[in-house]
């Protein structure tokens, strides 16, 4: 008798202090492939005329690894043109990612097409509106201001196929929302 009384009180203490014994491991890997979609107002500024074009910018990050992600993104550089010529491109290519806390820094190797639209021909009779091969640099840091809020401050140099090539410079502010 006294053996099943040793064999039950035994079985209760094991039933009652399993809470206690953690026998699931954490988990040993984090995951990857974070997607942010964001929007942000371009200050564009292109190398003819003297004045700066500004418009929008929709983007997309998908982050494969720690260190290396895509990204697309769209300019519609086409609201604010005081010498009525706009900017528009798709741009997409791989980008380096250095994390910091909240911080991330990237830099960025891009590649698309670009469109020069002419908004009014008399403004600019010289021509040359079409769609071009575009590529870029940039870089940039966003900043996680919550778990899915990110705030974006982005810079690009681009090279347009045009004639002996246009290079404008491109500043960004954007928020995205991070998808994980």
């Amino acid at each position: 008798m006294l053996k099943n009384l040793m064999t039950i009180t035994s079985l209760a203490g094991v039933l009652c202090c399993h809470s206690l014994c953690h026998a699931q491991a954490l988990p040993t890997a984090t995951a990857n492939g974070a997607l942010q979609v964001g929007i942000g107002w371009s200050y564009v500024r292109p190398d003819y005329g003297l004045r700066a074009i500004q418009g929008v910018t929709g983007y997309a990050d998908l982050d494969l690894f720690r260190h290396l992600g895509l990204e697309a993104e769209y300019h519609y550089v086409a609201l604010i043109t005081p010498t009525d010529l706009a900017e528009n491109s798709f741009l997409a290519g791989p980008r380096f990612i250095l994390p910091r806390g909240r911080f991330s820094y990237y830099a960025k190797a891009l590649a698309g097409i670009g469109d020069i639209v002419i908004q009014e021909t008399q403004d600019n009779p010289q021509g040359g509106a079409g769609k071009y091969f575009v590529y870029g640099i940039g870089g940039g840091v966003d900043y996680r201001a919550t778990k899915h809020i990110v705030v974006r401050g982005d810079f690009e140099y681009q090279h347009w196929d045009y004639l002996t090539g246009l290079t404008p410079t491109s500043y960004t502010l954007g928020v995205a929302y991070r998808f994980r």
